[in-house]
């Protein structure tokens, strides 16, 4: 389970609160949609619950506090953000084994090297120097990187993005699989489609304030979930 618990976040060079008092739950086997417009907190959010971030409140994970037990926390999750940065001096493949050798990977390590590799379409590509790579590439790797671990808990931001229709069925399938198993998921996304229809829950989020929270089918209503949105947002 993530508990985020009465989280803010100010950024004292401008004055701003990014969030304000947040709190969310999200149990074993979610998948959670995080939504908002641009400068909501969104990625503020985020960056707290990976550890980039300090703040004032606390989020555990499985009952360990991130903001405490940074190493312990970190070591059960894996983040990819929007435009993943990656070490692009070196292959394909030694980014993956040096995520393996923080994260502690050692059996069945090619095995799932191969799993993924294969299922994104991108073994072939391992040996050449990531800087060779095209966006979606990249994105890829950033994905094998992340799943390589197998975390318990998953952060995506805009995770769809730069991938190709086939990547990004494989990928749903993957997070399903993953979820079956207890991992949670927590992504952020514009495609609001999306969003409606692969989680099983949903929070929205707006002037870094939580202002809808729960089961996707209780949040919509009968409308679509862009409609329920856009009244939020208009109101």
């Amino acid at each position: 389970m993530l508990e985020i618990k009465n989280v803010s976040k100010t950024y004292k060079k401008a004055s701003v609160k990014a969030i304000d008092s947040i709190n969310l739950t999200i149990e074993d086997g979610d998948i959670f949609g995080f939504i908002g417009p641009n400068g909501a907190g969104k990625s503020t959010t985020i960056k707290c619950i990976v550890g980039i971030h300090d703040f004032e409140g606390d989020i555990f994970l499985d009952g360990v506090s991130i903001k405490f037990n940074p190493l312990e926390s970190k070591l059960k999750m894996a983040y990819v953000p929007d435009n993943p940065d990656l070490y692009e001096h070196l292959t394909g493949i030694q980014y993956i084994d040096f995520v393996c050798n923080i994260y502690r990977v050692n059996e069945e390590k090619n095995e799932r090297i191969h799993q993924y590799a294969s299922l994104f379409d991108i073994e072939s590509k391992l040996g050449d120097p990531i800087k060779t790579y095209s966006h979606g590439m990249k994105q890829k790797i950033a994905l094998i990187a992340s799943l390589i671990h197998k975390p318990k808990l998953l952060v995506l931001d805009e995770p769809f993005v730069g991938l190709d229709p086939k990547a990004a069925h494989d990928l749903k399938e993957v997070i399903k699989e993953l979820c079956s198993t207890g991992t949670m998921v927590f992504f952020s996304s514009h495609v609001l489609e999306v969003v409606e229809k692969f989680c099983n829950k949903i929070a929205i989020i707006k002037d870094g304030k939580i202002v809808a929270s729960g089961k996707t089918e209780e949040i919509k209503g009968d409308e679509s979930l862009e409609n329920k949105f856009l009244e939020l947002f208009n109101e």
